[in-house]
């Protein structure tokens, strides 16, 4: 029994890590083709390791780009996005989860339904609306139609499901309105659900590509993923630089998931009850 245990182990771990590093090569290719040199990069004898250790590529971005202006319009939007939907996420949850009212049930089924509609088919009325408030180039349009997330709504109410009503109806009795409730019983209760919506909901924000692409035409109001692009049509087929760019554009959300991911792990696993 034993021995079969240790095998089944041993082989879940190596498929494991052959998962990894095909997930991980990607990555790993694109650090490696920025620190080589472009002469290196074109070269039909291609190493897996950089001959010669090259910083040029993210010397030519950081000095010849408006790369600083682009990571100042992904954290200004990213966290915009990131405060909004929780502000916004959070009492629709509390009001489908703990507040009686009529077309609770239309309402929940609306958001139900709304997550199994890709984005995409929403794009063309989502843009004619925007132009038709004049929003196009301006952060209201850029932030505006991100900030409605049914999944967030759906977890806080799930999670507000499992409070025990004793807590709320006890408010009542305080004289606490809904409002105060949610922010004083029930807010401190979620944190872990609340850094890990968040933590997810900045991460999609920074990475989001498509819509700040449509929504912007100048050059001052890129987000980093669009800068990308418009790196790649500046350098031409310089592929050293466009991944110093993408490198540049990933470390951000790398670091910051690194940083907080014990943390999180940690809330989510108290907020479940689950003790460590």
């Amino acid at each position: 029994m034993i021995k079969k245990i240790s095998i089944s182990w041993a082989v879940l771990t190596i498929l494991s890590l052959i998962v990894a590093l095909i997930f991980m090569f990607p990555i790993y290719w694109a650090a490696v083709t920025s620190l080589k040199q472009e002469t290196e990069v074109i070269d039909p004898d291609w190493s897996i390791f950089p001959r010669i250790m090259s910083l040029a590529a993210y010397l030519d971005v950081l000095t010849k780009s408006a790369i600083g202006t682009w990571y100042i319009n992904s954290i200004a939007t990213s966290v915009g996005i990131t405060l909004l939907v929780i502000l916004i996420s959070m009492p629709c949850g509390y009001a489908l989860s703990q507040i009686d009212f009529v077309g609770r049930k239309i309402i929940l089924v609306s958001v139900v339904v709304s997550i199994m509609v890709p984005g995409t088919a929403l794009v063309i009325a989502l843009f004619v609306l925007i132009s038709d408030f004049n929003m196009i180039n301006t952060w209201s349009g850029v932030i505006l139609p991100q900030v409605l997330s049914p999944v967030c709504v759906i977890v806080y109410k799930q999670f507000f499901d499992q409070v025990p009503k004793e807590l709320r109806e006890a408010s009542i009795i305080d004289g606490a309105s809904e409002l105060q409730i949610l922010m004083k019983v029930y807010m401190p209760l979620n944190w872990g659900i609340t850094t890990a919506l968040a933590l997810v909901t900045f991460i999609g924000a920074w990475n989001n590509f498509f819509w700040p692409f449509i929504m912007t035409t100048k050059a001052e109001m890129f987000t980093v993923p669009v800068a990308i692009t418009s790196v790649n049509d500046a350098y031409g087929i310089f592929l050293a630089r466009q991944m110093a760019v993408a490198m540049l554009a990933a470390l951000p959300v790398i670091a910051f998931f690194l940083i907080f991911q014990k943390r999180v792990t940690q809330a989510i696993m108290l907020t479940s009850g689950i003790k460590g």
